[in-house]
């Protein structure tokens, strides 16, 4: 499919992806460099062309968090003197989606040429009880809802009990969200599960973590690393035959405490997605793929409605069917997702805006590429799901 395009807009030119899971002995700046060389010469370009970089937190360290903001990764990729800007975004697990409209904004401007975004994370091989209080410390209000022991898995509960009472939708439709990321999961060679096999059974036997949550449903903590690069569409145009533009985007800030959310079943995706649908021209029949944030499957099947891309109440019940499993009616995060790629913190929304451009431009491999794949439909969410952030993305082909 050929869109139509401006000169002056963004395009997807190179990505590069480690796979995730736990690496202690992989550091955390080496694993940005290698994730960064490779997206550079994935893209066609040289190191040396890149004027921006736009870095994504991570969560894990204090003191790595500040080698990004103080620019320590100009430095080790030779781009000292060379470098325009280096700055870091932060918006939870919507960062990938802001820091996106950042990159585009930039380029359109002609502010930047050729911009490098780059993600890395040593979640899975951080002390276990540090991040667990790093996790119940951010994101939580401290007046009430800290106080009172709200954690995000006790959060992720919330949003399934009240998923559960308004849908209907039984244990089992809810346990087999989990298995079809699995099944994906199992086709991606960077994916933490790639080797275990998971059944509506083995999910509901899991521990119980927070009721209704089993540990199978609960995202594991993972080491990973993702980059993208942007560049103009005439300079996209001049060295390669297809890349990817950003057809529409949309988002909706919702709320900060999440017992201010007016309605959990719903937050802000029916907002965000109408915007970004308007601005695109195209709907969600039109998608060819969806690559969602999916830390629990109620977040995703939540999403996957407000997106349009299920009838309301009707997501938890499609997964059951086999109707966003690989063969099904709509691929629905075919990288494996949150809950089997692996949870890299931040980066979980990066690694799943990596994939579908991935699979927009025809590199994710004979055994899980989309035949076809022109459009795809991407959402991030940050912290307790107080915003979400809608990108539409295109193939353009020459």
């Amino acid at each position: 499919m050929t869109a139509p395009a401006s000169m002056a807009e963004a395009a997807f030119v190179g990505i590069a992806e480690l796979p995730s899971g736990r690496y202690p002995d992989r550091s955390f700046m080496g694993s940005l460099v290698d994730v960064a060389v490779e997206a550079v010469r994935d893209a066609g370009l040289s190191m040396t062309d890149i004027d921006t970089l736009l870095l994504i937190p991570c969560l894990h360290s204090a003191a790595d968090q500040a080698d990004l903001v103080f620019s320590r990764v100009v430095e080790e990729l030779g781009l000292a003197g060379r470098a325009k800007s280096s700055v870091m975004l932060h918006s939870g697990g919507s960062t990938s989606d802001n820091t996106v409209r950042t990159a585009a904004s930039l380029i359109a401007a002609g502010h930047a040429r050729n911009v490098l975004i780059l993600q890395a994370e040593k979640w899975g091989s951080a002390p276990v009880g540090e991040m667990i209080d790093m996790l119940t410390a951010n994101g939580i209000p401290r007046e009430w809802e800290k106080a009172s022991g709200l954690s995000f898995n006790a959060v992720g509960a919330l949003i399934a009990r009240r998923y559960m009472a308004v849908s209907g939708a039984t244990a089992e439709e809810m346990a087999s969200v989990c298995v079809a990321l699995r099944e994906w999961a199992r086709l991606n060679p960077n994916a933490m599960y790639r080797d275990r096999a998971l059944t509506v059974a083995q999910v509901l036997d899991s521990r119980l973590i927070s009721d209704p949550l089993r540990a199978f449903e609960c995202p594991m903590m993972a080491d990973g690393a993702v980059a993208l690069v942007l560049t103009g569409a005439e300079r996209a145009r001049a060295s390669h035959d297809t890349w990817v533009r950003i057809a529409g985007s949309g988002g909706c800030v919702s709320h900060y405490s999440i017992g201010q959310e007016p309605d959990l079943a719903v937050l802000g995706w029916p907002t965000a997605s109408a915007q970004a649908y308007e601005q695109a021209g195209w709907g969600p029949d039109d998608a060819d793929i969806a690559e969602v944030y999916d830390s629990y499957a109620a977040v995703l099947a939540i999403a996957l409605e407000g997106l349009g891309l299920a009838p309301v109440g009707e997501a938890a019940r499609m997964f059951a069917a086999g109707d966003f499993s690989p063969g099904g009616r709509l691929p629905v995060n075919t990288n494996g997702g949150l809950l089997s790629a692996g949870h890299t913190g931040v980066g979980g929304g990066t690694a799943l805006l990596a994939e579908a451009v991935r699979q927009l431009l025809g590199r994710a491999g004979s055994a899980r590429q989309i035949e076809g794949a022109a459009r795809a439909v991407c959402g991030g969410s940050g912290g307790t799901y107080m915003d979400s952030q809608v990108l539409l993305l295109e193939r353009v082909s020459r």
